[in-house]
């Protein structure tokens, strides 16, 4: 067996002897983040998506998020990889530059002459002296030769400020624009606040309070108001934009701590948070919970291999997974589950999740939770239970309320998975069930476009929506409400509803409306009938959302049977599913104007015009599966997992958009990813490690062993579960849940006998009826 030379670090410090694999991994089933990177993604900009991400330095599903701020208040690629530059560390709820952040502040040390504007007030930094670890941050600001350090907890943060000799420091809360308010207690060593900056998607009421206590006496507080204005020995300001200075004496190494929380309820219930979460713990032991936290999440899954790389690239994915969606709930004075509604500006009880686009998601992080973390999908049903309640509509875009970006009905197909897998409480099964069907058959109301259907009285009485009706991605939009209808129909079926079931899963064939029998591919078709003229299926934008013809056409993720049949069988399928990597990367951009970075992307990784940096063409390569040519899918999967993903600053090749992005490389790492949620299947492709190791909430443990997997073993020779030779080219949910063990044996040349038997073909509509 070939063993990997490594020198790693291990805590902060630095093991002097290289070990081998098996060291390795002795070492991962203790220190799992260890291998995370937060900074993987981050070299991103407007043009160019490296994964659009920020060093979210957080706790699992945390409320509250707190990142390192290089660029201006209200940008959102709020820390860049190339700045030199930090303004300060920031409290965050962001979950896409495209979405923007909202209830924004953040704390900075300086030291010497007073600098507190933001241009001014911001150090010089190197990635040299940055720590960045998802339960802790530490930078050293150069012009002040001060040492920043931030550890979470879910709704509250330690800071730790290490300052030179000065006869003046500094500490400044700067409440962001769009509505703000600080107040500093002298006596107390306190300020309090509120930031009510945000991007759309809060009531009037909306306000993030917050508390921030101090360990030193203050011997100077300022405030400033709107425009900067500096206002000396004021303890209070409240304006557009405000701030609060604190300033002291230190000695050399003097160390300041600062405790702070937040709450969308009140001040008190930031207090509240405070005492709970942090109350007198060291900065130290703060840390280490949140160490904690995360070894129990990552270390659920283990993985061993001869690429350290690989393992530090999974890890790296893993983190992003569990970010999102954010708990948006607290605890009251009673210890309850309430939350602040970011519909109806009420306090009410029970959970909330927010900060999701369930177009990305609904692919694969939603099934991954489903397999991994039941019980936390049984908490979202509840949310989104209680989101429908309070604003009638289900959250297609949530950030923090409705949100007017994207596509779809895709809800249907993440609550329906959930309830098939049986992670959704009996009470909240009727509601859920209800809003899909609203989402179904209302247009009418909507609070933003994005939510329920656009276009859906022509689609529930063409089959379609028009390309000539002045609906814009129509295409796209019949086919994914195509496969909702699906899921719908699959849920009703469940619940004996026979009626409700059958309507929809005829609905669910309406994708075939869209395909042209010249061309092959999807197209879109006018109110009368006739297909869009002239037609170019390398034409971005369009009938289409961010893609073409070529990445959307396999987007019948419930019937590609019925799809294999209209292009003419199994071996024309395989031909057009081998034109999308073997094309040069051409396309046409004229729809936006410009070539928006998702096509960029796509150009640059020779790759054809496969376009995995977005999600419309993720699941593709796992077609190859459904037409006997699964060797195919085998070796373009370990393509993409090697070349485009890394545990580095441009380790991505696109945005990673919520977890989606980083969900496929988990789930296909370990051989298999879910590509028709709402189906208990998952399609193989191969495995990326020698061993990985789930496991699940129930108990069992699922133990995946590839002993010959190295870089050229790409391909499934052979297969196994539980000591039975597998020959299919999926796996059951019900095996996977009831744990076991699959074995793989790899090769480096392809097997082209394996899973090409007519029964060994995944789930389609067409073929189970």
């Amino acid at each position: 067996m070939r063993k990997y030379l490594v020198c790693f670090f291990i805590g902060f410090g630095l093991l002097m002897s290289c070990e081998t694999t098996d060291t390795i991994s002795k070492i991962e089933e203790h220190s799992y983040l260890e291998y995370v990177n937060p900074l993987m993604g981050t070299d991103s900009e407007f043009i160019l998506s490296n994964g659009n991400t920020y060093p979210a330095i957080a706790t699992p599903w945390g409320m509250n998020f707190w990142t390192p701020q290089t660029a201006k208040m209200g940008d959102g690629w709020g820390y860049k990889y190339d700045d030199y530059k930090i303004r300060g560390i920031k409290q965050t709820h962001q979950p896409s530059p495209w979405i923007n952040d909202y209830a924004a502040f953040s704390l900075m040390a300086t030291s010497g002459i007073l600098k507190y504007k933001e241009e001014e007030r911001a150090s010089w930094f190197s990635h040299k002296a940055e720590i960045a670890k998802p339960h802790y941050y530490s930078v050293y600001l150069a012009d002040y030769d001060i040492t920043a350090e931030v550890t979470p907890t879910s709704r509250a943060a330690h800071f730790r400020f290490t300052f030179p000799e000065a006869d003046t420091s500094y500490i400044m809360v700067d409440a962001f624009f769009k509505g703000s308010m600080v107040e500093i207690f002298p006596k107390e060593r306190k300020i309090v606040g509120y930031a009510r900056n945000n991007s759309g998607g809060v009531p009037e009421n909306f306000h993030n309070y917050f508390v921030v206590e101090f360990d030193k006496d203050f011997e100077i507080n300022h405030t400033w108001g709107d425009n900067w204005n500096l206002e000396e020995n004021a303890t209070l300001s409240k304006g557009e934009h405000v701030g609060g200075i604190i300033g002291f004496k230190t000695k050399q190494g003097e160390q300041v701590h600062a405790r702070v929380a937040s709450s969308f309820i009140s001040v008190e219930q930031a207090q509240r948070n405070l005492d709970t979460e942090i109350g007198q713990d060291s900065f130290e032991q703060t840390k280490e919970k949140a160490r904690v936290a995360w070894e129990k999440e990552l270390g659920k899954i283990h993985v061993e291999g001869p690429d350290i790389d690989q393992i530090r690239t999974f890890y790296s994915s893993l983190y992003r997974v569990l970010l999102f969606p954010r708990s948006f709930y607290e605890y009251d004075q009673h210890g309850n589950v309430v939350h602040y509604s970011p519909y109806n500006g009420k306090v009410l009880p029970g959970y909330m999740y927010t900060d999701n686009g369930f177009w990305d998601t609904f692919r694969a992080v939603f099934p991954f939770f489903n397999l991994m973390y039941p019980d936390f999908t049984t908490k979202v049903m509840e949310g989104l239970a209680n989101t429908y309640k309070e604003s009638g509509w289900l959250p297609e875009w949530a950030s923090p309320g409705h949100r007017n970006s994207m596509i779809g009905s895709n809800s249907a197909s993440i609550i329906a998975d959930a309830y098939l897998k049986g992670n959704m409480r009996n009470e909240d099964i009727p509601v859920l069930f209800e809003a899909v069907l609203k989402n179904a058959d209302t247009e009418e109301g909507r609070p933003e476009n994005s939510v329920g259907r656009a276009g859906l009285t022509y689609y529930n009485s063409l089959g379609y929506v028009p390309y000539d009706v002045g609906i814009n991605e129509n295409a796209a939009r019949t086919l994914e409400y195509a496969y909702a209808d699906f899921t719908i129909a699959e849920m009703a079926k469940k619940m004996g509803k026979e009626d409700i079931a059958a309507r929809f899963y005829k609905q669910s064939q309406n994708y075939r409306h869209l395909f042209d029998p010249e061309t092959k591919w999807m197209r879109g078709k006018n109110a009368d009938g006739k297909f869009q003229s002239p037609f170019n299926p390398l034409k971005w934008g369009d009938a289409f959302t961010e893609g073409n013809s070529l990445h959307y056409t396999w987007s019948v993720f419930q019937d590609i049977e019925g799809l294999v049949s209209l292009m003419g069988g199994k071996e024309a399928f395989a031909g057009k599913l081998d034109e999308v990597f073997q094309m040069p990367p051409v396309f046409d951009d004229s729809y936006y104007g410009f070539t928006i970075h998702e096509i960029r992307e796509m150009q640059i990784v020779n790759m054809g015009n496969y376009a995995h940096g977005n999600q419309p063409i993720q699941h593709m390569i796992y077609l190859y599966n459904y037409v006997g040519q699964p060797f195919k899918a085998q070796e373009k999967v370990r393509d993409v997992l090697t070349k485009l993903y890394a545990a580095t600053p441009d380790g991505y090749c696109g945005d990673e958009d919520n977890g989606q992005t980083s969900a496929w490389y988990v789930f296909s790492s370990l051989g298999f990813y879910p590509v028709t949620p709402g189906v208990a299947q998952y399609v193989i492709g191969a495995p990326l490690f020698t061993k990985a190791e789930l496991s699940l909430e129930n108990g069992k443990k699922i133990v995946i062993n590839a002993p010959n997997n190295y870089k050229e073993s790409k391909y499934i020779k052979s297969m196994q579960i539980n000591g039975k030779p597998w020959n299919n080219t999926y796996l059951e949910y019900e095996t996977l849940i009831n744990g076991g063990t699959i074995e793989f044996e790899m090769s480096s040349t392809p097997n082209t006998s394996w899973g090409t038997d007519a029964t060994s073909v995944p789930f389609s509509l067409s073929k189970s009826n």
